[in-house]
């Protein structure tokens, strides 16, 4: 799939999943802006990009604030000519219990995650909307957005955040031919070695460089980066043109797409509900399958 002509920024590439996307935007064909807090990350990713034939240059600033989006645009503007794909990627953790979490942990996760993707969003969406000629924004979710996760108030409200961003901007966009998507990616990184169901599989499969198990692939749904990357680049192709408005998941064997919140059960009661009504109702009505919430523990096949 080529993506010859485009141009594209994705923030928070300068190792790990952001690099691996950047790179695979590269390899299609397309120019990139990598962004990333280290000057150091940066440069080894440009340069790893341009030695693969690829185009590329840097931006060293952290997301979030306003001028750092206008920034980004403005230099795939003047080193590129136009943009095409915003890929919303950045993020940092400060994981705390609730009654643990400051405000600065709190404040931290939201404004980079959650203030950077609106503001990105928001500048990337000005220029392509000016140019006229459509565009695709990619915003970076996680299951922990979708399902919540334990120690993760600031990361899971801000990547459910994200989604909700993915289908309101979706509507709004619309007319002016731009997409919006967010992807929920799950690969193996140096956050995800740390779990400890996965960190002996992913330990030994690093160490002896066999593939990482099918139960851990399928199952999990977990691989390595370079499996969540093809989202990327088909998103920010033409075939995608009419995908918008959507959560997409990808890792490892799976690629899945993630329902919206939805009505799930319905009950009625003439003049209204009285609490009383409802304590009365509930375990036989609406409150029968209630959902569940949290991350799935994984499964670990049979000891052989």
């Amino acid at each position: 799939m080529t993506l010859s002509g485009k141009v594209a920024v994705v923030t928070g590439s300068g190792r790990g999943l952001g690099l691996g996307y950047a790179r695979a935007l590269a390899d299609a064909g397309a120019a990139v802006v990598v962004n990333d807090i280290e000057p150091e990350a940066v440069d080894n990713a440009v340069d790893a990009i341009v030695a693969g034939g690829g185009r590329a240059t840097g931006v060293v600033a952290a997301v979030g604030e306003t001028a750092t989006a206008e920034l980004l645009v403005d230099t795939a503007v003047r080193e590129f000519g136009r943009l095409d794909v915003m890929v919303t990627n950045a993020g940092i953790l400060r994981d705390r219990v609730l009654w643990k979490m400051s405000d600065d942990d709190f404040d931290a996760v939201v404004n980079v995650h959650l203030r950077g993707t609106f503001t990105c969003g928001r500048a990337a969406a000005v220029h392509m909307r000016e140019r006229g000629e459509g565009g695709r924004l990619i915003l970076v979710s996680s299951p922990a957005g979708q399902r919540g996760n334990f120690g993760q108030t600031n990361y899971a409200a801000a990547k459910a955040g994200i989604a909700a961003m993915a289908r309101t901007w979706a509507l709004e966009l619309a007319r002016a031919g731009i997409t919006v998507n967010a992807i929920v990616p799950v690969a193996v990184t140096e956050m995800t070695k740390t779990i400890p169901a996965f960190a002996p599989v992913i330990e030994e499969a690093e160490r002896t460089g066999t593939p990482l198990p099918t139960w851990l692939r399928r199952d999990e749904g977990m691989g390595t980066v370079d499996d969540v990357t093809g989202l990327i680049v088909f998103l920010a192709s033409d075939a995608a043109k009419d995908v918008t408005g959507q959560a997409i998941g990808i890792g490892g064997d799976r690629l899945t797409l993630w329902s919206h919140p939805h009505e799930k059960t319905v009950a009625f009661a003439d003049g209204g509900w009285t609490s009383e009504a409802i304590a009365a109702a509930w375990a036989g009505s609406i409150g029968a399958e209630p959902e569940t919430y949290g991350i799935p523990a994984p499964t670990l096949p049979p000891a052989a």
